[in-house]
């Protein structure tokens, strides 16, 4: 099973060249479970099958049973867009399953991820000393950096360390694994009513205020730069200046917006992201990389070091060496780890950050466009002016059997893939747009159909 077999070899090379030209992606759509199984059946066994027949299965059956994510056409959710020197280096880093753990199995890798941390944590203007690791998505980010907030409160002298619960101060808008993260944390959420769906500084202090009349401490919150469901950027000078007051921990989510800070036109908004003590971003959403990879900074890394850091007889070697310098395992709850940060390392070179600059501001423009389209269509209403690459819109009078039997039609004819969403309480449509391919036309083609 592990010799080398060039038939093998030239099979998977020229399917994979076969993908990585096509040219558009296309869609593709689910499939019916019976119909899979069926195709699945009998192809795992005690006996092994034809290398041609599987990948013959994979190509024509469950590969198309596949919604492509880095189509110019899938608009909903969150797209991906990873270059292709990203792509074709992941095979290069899959080719030897390299793992990157620790500086001890793996400097090399470790050395090149940190450059692109270090050059995030830059752009979001925190301290050289910052730094961190790259995990699988955000909802893996968020509860590691979370942990780290609750064991570094615990620590602290003037922290009750029993009896009432701790809390973090969250708006609505928050991204769904906030609140998983609470749950496993044994973490109560505060949540902070908001100004116009914006966590801002205000809204926090008056809960702050009210929160000191109930039992609980509040020891940290969170905020997003730029939310999933609508782009919004809530008031990051306003609630790290507060998190700052009160001896908080100050997380922000840019799992998807953070990228921002690469994009001239709208950098501003994020003022206040270099108050952070943890932040998120996940590359493999705006920031063209291949799945999964998510970027987890913190201010203070000896603080996530302290509470992440694994304790083993066999491990042992990987903090007593004389050359380590930086163990991803010791920055979030993992230790067997990918180096998924080495495809955005490679593509980051190759292609400059001015590309990537380019790549984030097109998805601003086409979003600010769409949503000039949507002023002008006689039908449809506009929720909110985008900041960043997501638009929120309403076709009049529809319920929301109406938009779900509208997406489904639009992904069975391969014009796009939407799904409804809701938006103060009502359905409404959501496009987002990430890919740098994505054009008007393709927008177009999706408003004509309403």
């Amino acid at each position: 099973m592990h010799s080398y077999d060039p038939r093998l070899a030239e099979l998977l090379f020229a399917y994979m060249r076969k993908r990585l030209t096509l040219d558009p992606v296309p869609l593709d759509q689910p499939v019916g479970e019976d119909a899979l199984h069926g195709r699945l059946a009998g192809l795992i066994g005690a006996q092994g099958h034809d290398p041609a027949e599987v990948l013959r299965v994979y190509d024509e059956h469950l590969s198309r049973a596949v919604i492509s994510c880095d189509s110019p056409r899938y608009l909903s959710l969150m797209p991906a867009a990873p270059t292709k020197a990203a792509v074709m280096f992941d095979m290069v880093v899959s080719s030897a399953s390299v793992q990157g753990a620790s500086w001890l199995e793996a400097s090399g890798a470790v050395a090149a991820e940190n450059q692109v941390l270090a050059l995030l944590a830059r752009l979001a203007g925190l301290p050289r000393e910052a730094g961190g690791c790259f995990v699988s998505g955000g909802t893996a980010a968020n509860l590691s950096a979370l942990a780290v907030a609750r064991e570094t409160a615990r620590e602290k002298r003037d922290r009750p360390t029993t009896g009432a619960p701790m809390r973090v101060a969250v708006g609505h808008q928050a991204h769904s694994s906030i609140m998983s993260a609470l749950r496993l944390l044994d973490l109560d959420p505060l949540l902070v009513t908001e100004e116009d769906h914006r966590l801002t500084g205000p809204a926090l202090r008056v809960a702050l205020d009210a929160a000191e009349r109930d039992t609980g401490t509040v020891i940290a919150v969170v905020a997003s730069a730029g939310t999933t469901n609508a782009g919004i950027v809530d008031d990051l000078t306003g609630v790290g200046r507060i998190a700052q007051e009160h001896g908080m921990w100050f997380h922000v989510d840019g799992a998807y917006g953070a990228a921002a800070l690469l994009a001239p036109s709208v950098r501003r908004r994020l003022a206040g992201i270099e108050r952070a003590d943890s932040l998120v971003v996940d590359p493999h959403k705006w920031l063209m990389a291949p799945y999964d990879c998510a970027a987890l900074l913190y201010r203070s890394p000896e603080l996530a070091r302290a509470v992440h850091a694994q304790d083993a007889e066999y491990l042992d070697i990987f903090h007593a060496h004389d050359t380590v310098r930086w163990n991803p395992s010791d920055y979030a709850h993992h230790l067997s780890r990918r180096a998924r940060g080495l495809p955005l390392w490679f593509s980051l070179a190759v292609h400059g950050t001015d590309a990537y600059a380019r790549a984030v501001e097109a998805g601003i423009r086409l979003a600010r466009h769409t949503a000039d389209l949507i002023h002008q269509h006689p039908r449809l209403e506009l929720l909110r002016e985008p900041e960043l690459s997501v638009v929120l819109f309403r076709r009049r009078g529809w319920s929301a059997d109406d938009y779900r039997k509208w997406c489904a039609d639009l992904l069975a004819r391969q014009i796009a893939f939407v799904c409804p969403t809701r938006w103060e309480g009502q359905a409404a449509a959501r496009l987002v747009f990430l890919h740098p391919d994505t054009t008007t036309g393709i927008v177009k083609e999706v408003l004509d159909t309403l």
